[in-house]
């Protein structure tokens, strides 16, 4: 009985400092949510064009390449199975992605070339989220899970995120001139997410300025989940009788829990990179230490 509780100790406690695990499971996750995303989207205009099916059918056979590469790590022990199939969804989601930035783009803006335009197009940062994904399995492939290296990258990816947060929340809510002021809130709170976590790339930093950003990043997470209950209390009462037809056309159901998912990301981040980090910084000025509760 003993060796058996011991044993699943072990695995538990290998989970917990699997970060590329963690990550494979993120990615796997936002594929099948993006079949839901896609669909909603492009249902708005009945998948006018063929094209439009492809994100859709690439997040589906994408989540399920992901899966058989994680059976293939996880249980057949074929590392290099499931670094290869990492790579091909990899790098298909990134080139998909782009193709969808520039196809977004040019069903009005190409043509106009104006910021009004650019505001009422397609929403054109919203296929980067296929490019980080990709990017996402690209680099847990590359870069040593142990390394420092990591979790700046993971940091770095949840900074671009962000970033997009802030443009399709200032592009989006910008249709309507921002009629409530509450939803400016997604807007300010995506700038305060990206001068947090871009500090640690142009200074050094100590655990606790980690800590401190973990806490921005709960609150971004609880904005999240008030945008997502504002949003699709809205489509409740939208003008069509039917409730999908709300969903695809009126505010985007699913959008507001980028912040909580960024945020999910971002926590992974900190946490690996944490290791690598001291408590103290050593400076000409002494010893500087930074702690949450000061």
């Amino acid at each position: 009985m003993a060796d058996r509780t011991g044993k699943q100790h072990r695995v538990l406690f290998g989970f917990l400092v699997d970060f590329q695990l963690w990550i494979e499971l993120f990615v796997l996750f936002n594929f099948l949510v993006l079949i839901l995303d896609i669909y909603l989207a492009h249902s708005e205009n009945e998948f006018y064009w063929r094209a439009e099916y492809f994100p859709v059918y690439f997040s589906a056979i994408g989540s399920a390449i992901l899966f058989l590469g994680l059976v293939a790590r996880q249980y057949w022990r074929r590392e290099a199975v499931w670094r290869d199939l990492g790579y091909l969804v990899g790098w298909v989601s990134v080139a998909t992605g782009l193709a969808g930035v520039i196809y977004h783009l040019d069903s009005q803006f190409f043509y106009e070339k104006t910021l009004r335009s650019l505001t009422y197009t397609a929403p054109f940062v919203a296929p980067l989220a296929l490019v980080g994904i990709g990017l996402l399995l690209i680099m847990n492939r590359m870069v040593p899970v142990d390394s420092r290296e990591w979790g700046e990258w993971i940091l770095m990816l949840t900074l671009g995120g962000f970033f997009g947060n802030f443009v399709l929340s200032l592009a989006d809510h910008a249709e309507n001139g921002f009629f409530r002021p509450i939803e400016w809130l997604p807007v300010v709170s995506s700038a305060l997410a990206v001068g947090f976590l871009l500090t640690p790339f142009l200074t050094p930093v100590t655990r606790g300025y980690l800590s401190l950003c973990a806490l921005v990043l709960l609150g971004e997470s609880f904005i999240g989940v008030l945008g997502f209950i504002l949003h699709n209390l809205a489509n409740l009462h939208g003008p069509s009788p039917r409730l999908f037809e709300n969903l695809a056309t009126g505010a985007p159901p699913l959008a507001p829990l980028l912040f909580a998912n960024l945020s999910l990301l971002g926590w992974i981040g900190l946490w690996a990179l944490g290791r690598h980090l001291p408590e103290t910084i050593q400076t000409e000025m002494g010893i500087w230490k930074f702690e949450t509760g000061n």
